[in-house]
């Protein structure tokens, strides 16, 4: 109860230097300039290249997270800079740039948001880093319940700011409307920036042969990718549950499991190195998730929403869900969870090595759910949002309210 109570007061006093510095650089004139908040990145550098195709003049700005600086800090066409409050001078230009541009677009949960007023020229665009939902979150969260009364109002605060979040279904834009308390008004159904690759044939197989030619042990081999989500409590010290030793055994060499554990894991064994026949660990972030996905010929996931986009591919996911009756009660599935799925439900490795041994999966589903959540990513995403916020739009950019692909 203390340490709450510590943690609410700590944010608070952020957040009132946070709105003191942004109300002092709200007196600059709004600049013709767009800022990328950024804490994933992939819908962020599809928008910003597109943004340069149709050559927008907008100067942009990415504010990174750490993990994502590394992907935008050569970027010269652009202002990059490490947004961290440990980094003042950093952390001041960055709420300047907040105050003062015109486009506002991020893509997770950011509390400052609670402590901005922006003007009502001002856009604020949620790109969110998911195409789907299988876990519960914002309002929605089963952890939500355990914070306090003040926490749950900034919150509100947070979802407030956005003016509009884009989507790629109808069914997603109905979870955002619960999750953050949005209106219709507020979605935007252009179909999401990142899912432009699996339409670009150039891309994709360019993106296999480069991670073929850095680890030509998956040349010739049924690719498994292995990509969970994480749990809270398994940060500091992760154990994986799926038995190595077992599915190299039983597999053989036919095939190779790709590991791509989520990236805030900080202890892990070396499993490469352990099974150096069977194990190639991709879990840094020298490659985009979703050059993995191209060349996996089967994914194992749990509550992660990578299955939303590797369904666009058309081929087998299985869901290792090892501990659903645990996850539930800590963060929450969405409704119907366990019939909505495309592929088989599991709770131990014999399973999934007999699904793949014996070919045990029907890609009718996977093709239905493709269609399902990805009703408007039809490999003009970026092109459409763009168009969107910056091109004055013709009576024919839609057809009864919806994009045309």
């Amino acid at each position: 109860m203390l340490s709450q109570m510590v943690r609410e007061l700590a944010i608070c006093f952020y957040l009132f230097i946070f709105r003191c510095f942004f109300s002092i650089f709200s007196l600059v004139p709004l600049k013709n300039k767009t800022t990328f908040v950024v804490s994933f990145g992939d819908n962020t550098q599809y928008v910003y290249e597109e943004i340069c195709r149709q050559h927008t003049p907008t100067d942009v700005v990415f504010l990174c997270e750490q993990k994502a600086f590394p992907k935008f800090k050569n970027v010269e066409k652009a202002t990059t800079i490490l947004f961290e409050v440990k980094y003042l001078m950093n952390w001041m230009k960055s709420v300047y740039h907040l105050a003062t541009s015109r486009h506002i677009f991020i893509d997770n949960y950011f509390g400052f948001l609670a402590a901005v007023s922006f003007k009502k020229e001002v856009k604020c665009i949620q790109l969110w880093h998911a195409s789907g939902a299988m876990k519960k979150f914002g309002l929605e969260d089963e952890s939500i319940k355990a914070r306090t009364d003040r926490a749950k109002e900034r919150f509100l605060q947070v979802y407030s700011k956005f003016n509009q979040v884009v989507v790629g279904s109808d069914v997603m834009a109905e979870i955002f409307m619960k999750s953050f308390s949005l209106k219709k008004e507020n979605i935007l159904p252009t179909g999401v920036p990142r899912t432009d690759f699996f339409y670009n044939e150039e891309a994709k197989q360019k993106a296999i042969a480069s991670l073929l030619h850095q680890h030509p042990s998956l040349k010739d081999k049924k690719v498994i990718l292995y990509a969970p989500t994480y749990r809270d409590n398994e940060l500091e010290q992760f154990k994986l549950v799926l038995e190595l030793d077992k599915m190299a055994r039983e597999l053989g060499q036919e095939y190779r499991l790709i590991l791509r554990l989520h990236p805030a894991i900080v202890r892990k064994d070396d499993y490469a190195v352990r099974y150096p026949d069977f194990v190639v660990d991709l879990s840094s972030r020298q490659y985009e998730i979703n050059e993995l996905l191209v060349a996996a010929d089967y994914l194992i996931t749990d509550y992660s929403s990578i299955p939303y986009d590797f369904s666009l591919l058309h081929k087998p996911i299985i869901f290792f869900t090892y501990d659903l009756d645990e996850y539930k009660q800590q963060r929450g599935v969405m409704e119907g969870f366990e019939e909505s799925l495309p592929g088989p439900l599991v709770k131990d490795t014999e399973s999934i090595i007999e699904l793949i041994q014996k070919d045990r999966f029907d890609l009718k589903k996977v093709e239905y759910y493709s269609e399902k959540w990805n009703q408007y990513s039809k490999g003009h995403s970026s092109q459409n949002l763009v168009s969107e916020l910056f091109v004055e739009k013709s009576p024919q950019t839609y057809e009864q309210g919806h994009y045309n692909n």
